[in-house]
């Protein structure tokens, strides 16, 4: 599929990776649609991705909560509307709330971790990577053109520890990428996952060095991944057609 002039919707755009893959494919020539919780974030990033030397796309941010279903519902319509159809869609809205399943000491538990803290991440990771995709899928099959689906799974949907909750999210969102391609495909609708490492944000730069050390050690290149390199990943998987068949 080709990026320039399709309408590319990226979720959790304003910000991290969301921004960075905004930024890639509006110098591309794509038209961005970002959706992000708060409007401040999204008018700075609109902002900024008009100001890059070169880009004359349609850009817009739209505030909107991926885990309540009638936002979800009303901003995919207003999207599609404003925009002509939606040919892409990035699920990549995402939290962290990392804790231990069980803390315990001397043979005590000391903290456990809560249904909230669980909850509200599977809530933002795949549930609103459902809801996204549902609403999506539904205006690429009734405008005929078909579309690409990335979803942002982990490295952590393996099992990490510290995160019950992230990794039950990411390995879900890895099963709902795998059922959609095979339920989608019929309709002309790619959908592909993408599993990062730990990749460099304003959150790791912040760690502690030694933090950030032991990261490192177990890392394979011996580096963190870089936001562009997912960009490009993406990239990958909308413009090669061939994708998922060739799982």
């Amino acid at each position: 599929m080709e990026i320039k002039n399709n309408t590319v919707v990226i979720t959790g755009g304003a910000q991290g990776l969301g921004f960075a893959m905004a930024q890639k494919f509006a110098l591309m020539g794509a038209n961005i649609a970002l959706i992000d919780m708060a409007q401040d974030l999204l008018n700075t990033a609109c902002e900024q991705l008009t100001q890059l030397k070169g880009v004359t796309s349609n850009i817009k941010g739209y505030a909107a909560n991926v885990t309540n279903e009638s936002e979800v519902e009303n901003v995919f319509n207003t999207i599609n509307s404003d925009f002509g159809y939606i040919g892409v869609l990035i699920n990549n809205a995402g939290i962290l709330r990392d804790g231990m399943f069980i803390k315990a000491k001397d043979g005590k538990v000391v903290k456990k971790m809560s249904l909230e803290q669980f909850q509200s991440v599977i809530d933002v990771n795949l549930t609103g990577v459902f809801l996204a995709g549902r609403e999506a899928a539904s205006h690429m099959i009734e405008s005929g053109k078909g579309g690409v689906i990335v979803n942002m799974s982990s490295v952590a949907r393996a099992g990490n520890i510290g995160q019950t909750n992230y990794a039950a999210s990411k390995a879900g969102v890895v099963a709902l990428t795998t059922t959609w391609a095979k339920e989608l495909g019929r309709f002309g609708i790619r959908v592909g996952a993408i599993a990062p490492g730990v990749i460099s944000t304003a959150m790791t730069d912040a760690m502690k060095p030694e933090a950030k050390q032991r990261m490192l050690a177990v890392t394979p290149v011996g580096r963190l991944g870089e936001s562009d390199e997912i960009a490009h990943t993406a990239q990958y998987i909308i413009e090669n057609d061939f994708l998922p068949a060739a799982w």
